[in-house]
């Protein structure tokens, strides 16, 4: 090889050398230098106030970290919020708080340190917070929450006494005999038929006092809300909207009877864990509890009202089955802190503690019931069905649970939106609670711990 080639070959192999080298240490800096990654994007912001608590959620595309404090003189809790920046979704937080929001008198929001947010709330009371994040479960991505829940909460009985349908001696009505009422006069408001308001009583003689019936306890349960919407019809109605309406109408029924309260396990919208739901109406030492819901079907076609009550061997029927597991899911869609275990504890033992006794008082209890909505829509089941519902696990009050009609069809849907039809609704439920206590007087009762 001649002197000028072989010069030429070893300036190609430095060459090559060299940018092998370069490639090299290029890769290896990269390597080293620390990777700016692309901060989280907070897509929602939700806030939900409740006498109970309220909530406040962020909907963001990855799992977020936090670190929170509370401060005193004045209240406020702070948050900081790692790998995030400030945008306009996060800023319009400040916005969401309500003038009758418990709680919250005020939110503020700033850009702390770089991808660090921080946000303070102003309080109006002492709280203790849980701030927790959600895996993402149907339509929602992740989400990261805080309940901020009082120091001292609200007492449902205390709530009763506020409202002069509970003392301290526990009122009671005056029984009346179980005859049926004269006719109301054309034209003339009827009055609520007695005959069914309290159980029957043992003729009396004259000049003897008519016996006298305890208060009964109703706990009514409008399922869902908040995060949860429910089911969703085709026109847009939500199932938690519908069935809130239909309980508060149920309430102010029940309540013209003498002998007659109610609490409802949510007058709002908001979240309430299922087993909380329970917890509430043990509380009140409730005689019923009744869960109202407006049912879903991956057909439109299905319809009809249905009535539920547990099963303790399995479901009734597959679709009763596939309901349950649909209800039981509320916890996840809503936002439940499992992480704490309170609830999913509550609902094992509640199960564990279920006797016969209770399901065969709700199978009474929904066959009452059945046949007075019978009367106003066309029935899924002419009987009452069995299935597993976590909220129905209270093993001391009867329970059932009403799917009034099916909110994804077009034409029930357009019937639960329609006033006189939730009047309707209610009236039915109301009747045949007031015909199971005719035919079922309840057990006088001492105070539940």
């Amino acid at each position: 090889m001649s002197e000028p080639t072989e010069i030429r070959s070893q300036s190609v192999i430095a060459k090559r050398r060299r940018t092998v080298l370069k490639a090299g240490s290029t890769l290896l800096i990269s390597l080293l230098t620390p990777i700016t990654a692309r901060a989280a994007q907070i897509l929602a912001v939700r806030m939900w106030p409740a006498e109970d608590y309220t909530r406040v959620t962020l909907e963001n595309d990855t799992d977020l970290k936090t670190q929170h404090f509370t401060l005193d003189n004045p209240d406020r809790l702070v948050i900081d919020i790692e790998g995030i920046d400030l945008n306009p979704t996060l800023k319009s937080l400040v916005a969401k708080v309500q003038a009758n929001d418990p709680y919250v008198s005020k939110i503020r929001v700033g850009q702390n340190k770089p991808h660090v947010v921080r946000l303070v709330f102003d309080l109006k009371e002492k709280i203790n917070p849980q701030v927790f994040t959600l895996a993402p479960v149907g339509e929602y991505q992740h989400r990261l929450v805080f309940d901020l829940y009082p120091v001292n909460p609200p007492d449902p009985i205390a709530a009763l006494i506020r409202d002069g349908k509970w003392s301290i001696d526990d009122p009671v009505a005056e029984a009346v005999p179980s005859s049926p009422s004269p006719a109301p006069a054309p034209n003339t408001p009827s009055a609520p038929p007695m005959a069914e308001v309290s159980p029957p009583v043992p003729e009396t003689k004259p000049g003897r006092k008519p016996q006298v019936s305890r208060m009964l306890t109703i706990a009514l349960d409008p399922g869902h809300g908040g995060e949860d919407p429910g089911a969703i019809g085709a026109r847009g109605s939500y199932e938690k909207h519908v069935v809130l309406s239909i309980a508060k109408r149920l309430k102010a029924k029940l309540e013209r009877e003498p002998n007659m309260r109610v609490m409802l396990t949510r007058d709002g919208d908001f979240f309430v864990p299922l087993g909380m739901r329970v917890q509430k109406a043990r509380r009140v030492q409730a005689d019923l509890f009744v869960s109202i819901h407006a049912d879903a079907f991956v057909k439109p076609t299905a319809n009809g009202s249905s009535v539920f009550a547990l099963s303790e061997k399995g479901a009734s029927s597959t679709a009763a089955r596939w309901l349950a597991n649909k209800e039981n899911a509320a916890d996840l869609i809503g936002g439940a802190n499992l992480k704490a275990g309170a609830d999913k504890q509550l609902a094992s033992v509640l199960f564990d503690l279920s006797t016969t006794a209770q399901i065969n008082d709700s199978l009474k209890l929904g066959k009452a019931v059945l046949q007075e909505i019978g009367g106003i829509n066309r029935l899924h089941k002419n009987a009452v069905e069995q299935a597993g519902f976590a909220v129905l696990k209270a093993p001391d009050i009867p329970s059932i649970l009403i799917e009034t009609a099916f909110i994804s069809n077009p034409e029930e849907e357009a019937r639960l939106n329609d006033n006189a039809y939730q009047d309707r609704m209610a009236e039915a439920i109301a009747q045949g609670i007031k015909r199971y206590f005719a035919k079922n007087p309840p057990l006088a009762k001492g105070r539940m711990m």
